[in-house]
């Protein structure tokens, strides 16, 4: 038996899993995550990487006892994207790691144009418009900290910051740099001219790295840390989303939604075009797993509107009455209609039209995942025309595929198959996948996925299409 020990630091917890190399999850452990407040600001977001390293660390040698250590052949990390700092060369933090939750960076996103118009930074990175961005944060340290940016060797993101405690070895995880808005679409490599146009120098930036490479191997202060023997390599993976889709079976050309508070729909794919207006309703494209290939994608807020309308209409009742009620409701919903834009930056409120004596709470429920449903094939045509391909079926993973009258309503008014991955924990088992690649394990990460064996439950156009078809054509 052969095991792979993933690291996966996510926004609310961080864990330490086992994973074996038949894709079982042996063990794990976890501990909760959060952001400490900023010296600047009590409303600052920042990460405390030290602690998440220790926590980490106590999580897997909680689980390593479970198993023969000898047998663990390679250790990964996963994180959320485009967190990092800045590090001196003996990898010391220069500035706590500023966290995607910081309100800081909003504002430098506005006046970006100062140093390089918002489209053509879209059009050289194709990443889309979020404050969050890593290039943000640099900026802002640019223009707060500037002396910080004279003393550092290198920028490191979050899951390279911890590889680099456990190997002494600084790398850039390819699939972070994606996340950045600093990299060039059409390369691959870090932009000159994003770069030039911000002051910001390219050798701070260590080598990228692809999915599946050795980074270093434990350090024996790490093997101590950790509880592993020495020799053990550390692989590369990085943010956590194109692990997710990789675990969870998607194929290119395949489109994939994942389901909770927000739906992130994205593709596999070899090219992507986008335009501005593309841009505007929140595209982007970050860089696959797999080297070459591309993920464009977009999201909105989905099951965060549903919790409201159980939050308000329903008063603690269950989602299975609440489907139960929506079952009875036509399609349509006799006129009433939810216009979902409920976030306090959208720039039009929400709303619910129709409504007349006679409609009932379960009206509002239904045509809440109607409405969510029509922005969703709304942004797949659209995803269809970035990524020039046709959809067949349409791969959902995460929470909202446990509501089956949304599921059946998705079959329904896009027309298609939705095909159910039954994988949990794809983000930890496409990680791992690249893990025992790199580790020799497998010959490939397609041949590891075909190993650990991936089944779905299909869920297939119904009665109901045709009446959708009229209502919304």
């Amino acid at each position: 038996m052969a095991y792979v020990l993933c690291l996966d630091c996510g926004a609310t917890n961080v864990r330490a899993i086992l994973v074996d190399d038949k894709g079982q999850l042996v063990a794990k452990s976890s501990q909760p995550n959060s952001t400490d407040a900023g010296t600047e600001s009590p409303d600052f977001h920042v990460w405390n990487a030290d602690r998440i390293l220790n926590q980490l660390a106590s999580c897997a040698r909680e689980i390593l006892p479970q198993v023969n250590v000898a047998e663990v052949k390679a250790v990964t990390i996963t994180t959320f994207g485009v967190d990092g700092a800045l590090v001196n060369a003996a990898g010391e933090l220069l500035y706590p790691v500023i966290s995607w939750k910081c309100p800081r960076t909003a504002e430098v996103m506005k006046r970006v144009a100062q140093y390089i118009p918002q489209e053509k930074l879209n059009a050289i990175s194709g990443v889309g418009e979020f404050a969050f961005n890593t290039i943000y944060k640099l900026i802002w340290l640019k223009e707060n900290r500037p002396e910080l940016l004279e003393q550092a060797h290198a920028w490191l993101f979050i899951s390279n910051i911890l590889a680099y405690r456990l190997t002494g070895v600084m790398a850039t995880d390819r699939t972070m740099a994606g996340t950045s808005q600093m990299t060039d679409l059409n390369t691959g490599d870090w932009s000159e001219e994003i770069l030039s146009a911000i002051g910001i120098r390219k050798s701070l930036f260590p080598t990228m790295v692809n999915a599946g490479e050795t980074i270093g191997t434990l350090t024996p202060a790490a093997c101590e840390l950790l509880g592993l023997p020495a020799g053990v390599p550390v692989i590369s993976t990085g943010h956590d989303t194109q692990f997710a889709l990789f675990g969870s079976g998607v194929q290119e050309n395949q489109p994939f939604l994942s389901s909770g508070t927000w739906e992130i729909l994205m593709l596999r794919t070899a090219k992507a075009t986008l335009e501005p207006s593309d841009y505007a309703a929140g595209a982007t494209v970050e860089y696959d797993s797999k080297a070459g290939l591309l993920n464009p994608g977009l999201q909105w807020i989905a099951s965060g509107i549903i919790e409201w309308v159980k939050a308000t209409c329903y008063n603690g009742e269950s989602f299975d009455t609440m489907d139960a009620e929506a079952e009875k409701i036509a399609p349509g919903c006799d006129g009433v209609k939810l216009i979902p834009d409920f976030l306090p930056s959208d720039a039009v409120p929400g709303s619910i039209q129709g409504l007349v004596l006679g409609r009932t709470r379960a009206h509002i429920y239904r045509a809440a995942m109607e409405a969510l449903t029509l922005r969703l094939k709304q942004r797949l045509e659209k995803l269809e025309k970035v990524g020039g391909f046709k959809s067949t079926d349409l791969l959902l993973v995460g929470g909202g595929a446990r509501n089956k009258v949304w599921t059946q309503m998705r079959a329904d008014i896009l027309g298609l198959p939705i095909r159910i991955s039954n994988v949990s924990e794809s983000t930890v088992l496409g990680a791992a996948m690249y893990a025992f690649a790199g580790a020799g394990a497998f010959e490939s990460p397609e041949a590891c996925r075909d190993s650990f064996g991936i089944t779905y439950t299909t869920i297939n156009p119904g009665e109901q299409q045709a009446a959708y078809a009229e209502l919304y054509q």
